[in-house]
């Protein structure tokens, strides 16, 4: 089983797009937070069961897709690192994410 560990940058991420659901809804955004966590958790078991990021052409970057959002994550041998979380229509800038 791999250990799943949150970034800051991946939890700062969540918060703010919670928050701003949470202005007008904020029982969706407790349960777009749920949604996403439980979504991230397979990761411990299954690490590599998300896909390629497109915009980046990497073996150890992938992505989760919890529509209208997407987790980018990295695994390093049993770990996996959650990186960044995000709308899927942005693209990902390759300087984001910290070195390999």
């Amino acid at each position: 089983m791999a250990r799943l560990i949150w970034t800051e940058p991946a939890v700062e991420d969540l918060e703010a797009i919670a928050d701003y659901i949470a202005l007008d809804n904020p029982q969706a955004a407790r349960a777009l937070v749920a949604r996403v966590y439980r979504h991230a958790g397979q990761l411990a078991l299954h690490p590599r069961s998300g896909t390629r990021i497109p915009e980046f052409d990497s073996e150890f970057h992938r992505q989760l897709i919890e529509p209208p959002y997407r987790v980018i994550y990295r695994v390093d041998a049993d770990t996996v690192y959650l990186l960044h979380v995000m709308r899927t229509e942005r693209l990902l800038r390759p300087e984001r994410l910290p070195p390999t």
